[in-house]
């Protein structure tokens, strides 16, 4: 399989991650030269950090995201807005939130319609993107077919398949209902287990527009040694 980017395009899709439990100072410190140097679109954190990362790429276009109700979602819209009020006035440029999927899986879709709707309206009325996430490991078609539309109604920059913390990350299946269902209305990113270049190609090629990863500089080595390769 081949994508038609060159090595600054594919890079310019990717969220270089780091949201473990036990990252440190150093990590951070890393995760930015890494995000500089490479030109990743953002790095994906937790909230705490964000006034660290911010300073780190400070003159740099790179992205600092806000993981927000992360990893299960288990956390009042209340909660989710402050939470997403207080990353974004820390320096958020973007905001990654994972939807009540208890609520979800109960038929409560007024419910993550709303949950959707008050995050999403913060993130426009701050000029940040918007990512939700569905955490597609634990839901049945349908229910991800009910995210999504509510997603088209909503607007928020993108939906998101995965946080990487459940069961199972992203198919090349979930992305593509996802994007068939979305359109060109939202965005698709996807995110958790994506390891390899040829799995961030099968994604591009499923419709997602950006890759949540910690493996970023491993696939752009492995994209930029096979363009060497192919001239």
């Amino acid at each position: 399989m081949t994508i038609n980017l060159s090595v600054e395009q594919l890079a310019e899709k990717i969220d270089h991650t780091l949201l473990k439990a036990d990252a440190q100072e150093a990590g951070f410190e890393k995760l930015c030269q890494e995000a500089r140097e490479y030109g990743f679109k953002m790095v994906a954190i937790n909230s705490a950090p964000v006034t660290l990362c911010k300073k780190l790429l400070k003159g740099s276009p790179v992205h600092v995201g806000a993981a927000i109700g992360f990893p299960l979602g288990q956390t009042t819209i209340k909660t989710k807005a402050f939470e997403t009020k207080e990353a974004i006035e820390n320096g958020a440029d973007e905001i990654d939130y994972v939807i009540n999927i208890s609520k979800l899986k109960d038929g409560d879709t007024n419910y993550i319609e709303e949950e959707m709707q008050t995050i999403v309206d913060i993130c426009k009325n701050n000029d940040v993107l918007s990512k939700v996430i569905l955490e597609t490991c634990y839901l049945e078609d349908e229910e991800k077919k009910q995210v999504c539309k509510i997603a088209k109604k909503v607007r928020p920059n993108f939906v998101k398949t995965s946080t990487g913390f459940g069961v199972a990350g992203a198919t090349v299946a979930d992305v593509q209902l996802m994007k068939q269902t979305v359109g060109d209305q939202v965005k698709v990113k996807a995110a958790g287990g994506i390891r390899d270049l040829e799995a961030v190609k099968a994604m591009i090629e499923a419709g997602a527009d950006r890759l949540g990863m910690s493996a970023s500089v491993k696939v752009i080595e492995e994209y930029r040694a096979e363009r060497a390769e192919t001239r």
